[in-house]
């Protein structure tokens, strides 16, 4: 009996002593349920967090992606633009050149015109003033044969108050006629 107490103990205290890796079914069970737990938290917090986060990810890469293709864009056409502007600029000098040759012709076209208008309203002037000084000529010529008249009648009454001879009265015409001048008598 002895040998089976002392068995006992010896399976007792085998039992009893704490060991450091017990592997018995309710740790195996405890474990099993631990990981499905933990697996379960992952496939929810996967669908709740995770996803909506990499879905954020996903449409921040996008729009940032898409930010870059605009961006690239808009810089080729910059490019396209400066490259245009250039052209033009290079153009302008000829455009400018072409604008000053056509203000240069239509210039001269004007200074031709306004010396032929100038020219024939000189020649207006010349033959208004010709027409007028005809004018003056013939006037004066009237007031010249008025002036006459009157002298003739001033001499015909003084030959009448005198009533002297005829060598006074031819030299009294030829004082008069003296004093109006061949010229005007003529004329």
């Amino acid at each position: 009996m002895n040998t089976i107490v002392s068995t006992g103990l010896i399976l007792a205290s085998a039992e009893m002593e704490p060991r450091l890796f017990d592997l018995d079914l309710q740790l195996i069970a405890d474990a099993g349920l631990m990981i499905i737990a933990v697996f379960a938290l992952f496939l929810t917090a996967s669908h709740l967090l995770f996803n909506p986060v990499r879905d954020m990810m996903q449409k921040r890469q996008d729009k940032i992606k898409g930010e870059l293709e605009d961006a690239a864009k808009d810089m080729a056409d910059a490019k396209e633009l400066k490259a245009e502007y250039e052209a033009k600029l290079k153009d302008i000098d000829k455009e400018a050149e072409n604008i000053l040759s056509e203000a240069r012709k239509k210039a001269l076209a004007n200074e031709n015109k306004i010396v032929a208008d100038a020219k024939a309203e000189a020649a207006r002037i010349i033959e208004r003033a010709n027409v007028e000084a005809e004018l003056e000529k013939k006037k004066a010529a009237d007031e010249v044969k008025r002036e006459m008249v009157v002298l003739a009648s001033l001499m015909a009454g003084k030959v009448v108050n005198a009533a002297i001879d005829t060598t006074v009265q031819d030299s009294l015409i030829e004082e008069t006629l003296k004093e109006m001048g061949d010229g005007t008598w003529l004329s």
